[in-house]
């Protein structure tokens, strides 16, 4: 059949109306994308769930046809990326090669870290290894994306071609572009991690969940990348589809936090508790303590001393690693205009280094935690005072 494209003939055994060809590059990089969070990020990578065989061929098999991906040359680089995060050793960080960088080399960033041999010694253990890794896809890594450009024009003539063109760039754009620098660059954050990820958007559709990449680095070995009610993982859906049909079995998500009202005072299941949820504790710590003191602040002050208060917002729930010189000194300004946020700015570093001290024996972290509520309760600050009098609340999840 012949069909006409800018008024130049265009030969191909299908002669399709525009938009079936748009449906079905989305068709298929919206698979990409899935087999990409799944199969190499939260199974690979992670270890977040277990696949059946039948599944991870299928991924491996099309990632080898659309990405020319090398299962553990990805994994590899990934997981240096975690092990390495915001320092120079990070293969793609934006805080240190900068944003532009990230959303325009990306791929190439990439590319020069899956280079590396010690990276791929030290980082890609426990990826694929049979014959079909050996002697097909890893062999003849580019063969599966000739194979479909070929595949492609026979069938649908240049526009095949333009399909596969937008195909191929699609992983170097999102994946490499966007969520490892976005991802570290801008948007929202539920946890206060060590570093700068961030949650791009709250619903995670066009790539997969991956847009919820600070949640990811708070728990980096969970099989669900949401954490909010309103926050919206496209490929835990089919994680848990795959579950469903006995193709998938999830092994870990974030802990679910568990009060128990009836609990006054700290106990080892109330350690275990706090240790285990301690993102969502100091989460909580931020907005229920930290937040309602600077508005407090903030309501009393004069113009001069607002401005200084305001500026401080962020920078006294965010870890003091990412700030620079400029947010330290507008830091230590703010908490020299209010002694009440100095107090809980230093309430916030005491509860954080029960978990930085984890060496140190049950039965010592546990007079630490019982010590931290009762001076806070003797702090005089009202919101301290009610977030240390439900802190021995926390309990393990029966579950």
């Amino acid at each position: 059949m012949s069909l006409s494209l800018l008024n130049v003939p265009v030969w191909g055994l299908f002669d399709l109306p525009w938009w079936a060809y748009v449906l079905m590059v989305l068709t298929i990089n919206h698979i990409t994308i899935v087999s990409i969070t799944v199969f190499l990020h939260r199974h690979q990578a992670h270890r977040a769930l277990e696949l059946h065989s039948a599944a991870s061929h299928f991924f491996r098999f099309w990632l080898w046809l659309f990405t020319s991906t090398v299962t553990k040359e990805w994994v590899a680089v990934h997981r240096k990326h975690h092990a390495t995060v915001e320092t120079t050793e990070d293969p793609h960080s934006p805080q240190i090669h900068g944003i532009r960088k990230l959303l325009l080399e990306g791929y190439e960033l990439y590319r020069h870290g899956a280079q590396n041999q010690e990276t791929m010694e030290k980082y890609g253990y426990a990826t694929p290894n049979d014959w079909l890794e050996e002697n097909v896809y890893s062999r003849y890594r580019d063969a599966g994306l000739w194979t479909t450009a070929i595949l492609q024009i026979i069938l649908f003539g240049v526009p095949g071609l333009f399909m596969w063109i937008a195909q191929i760039l699609w992983q170097p754009v999102f994946a490499a572009g966007v969520i490892n620098g976005l991802g570290h660059w801008w948007g929202y954050r539920n946890f206060e991690v060590k570093d700068a990820s961030t949650n791009i958007v709250p619903w995670g559709i066009l790539i997969g969940g991956e847009e919820l990449h600070n949640n990811h680095h708070a728990y980096p070995s969970s099989a669900r990348l949401s954490n909010r009610w309103w926050e919206l993982d496209v490929g835990w859906m089919y994680i848990r589809l795959m579950e469903m049909l006995g193709y998938a079995k999830v092994k870990k998500v974030p802990p679910r936090t568990v009060m128990d009202p009836s609990k006054v005072v700290a106990d080892l299941d109330t350690l275990t508790a706090v240790l285990q949820n301690r993102f969502q504790v100091m989460s909580r710590y931020a907005k229920t303590v930290v937040a309602r003191v600077h508005a407090e602040e903030l309501r009393k002050s004069d113009a001069d001393r607002r401005g200084i208060l305001r500026r401080a917002r962020l920078l006294l729930v965010r870890d003091e690693s990412l700030l620079n010189d400029d947010g330290k000194i507008a830091l230590n300004n703010a908490l020299a205009q209010s002694p009440a946020l100095r107090t809980v700015y230093e309430y916030k570093h005491r509860l954080q280094a029960l978990w930085q001290e984890r060496s140190q024996s049950q039965d010592r972290l546990l007079q630490a935690l019982e010590d931290w509520c009762k001076q806070a309760e003797e702090s005089g600050i009202r919101s301290l005072q009610e977030f240390a009098r439900t802190l021995p609340g926390y309990s393990v999840d029966p579950a």
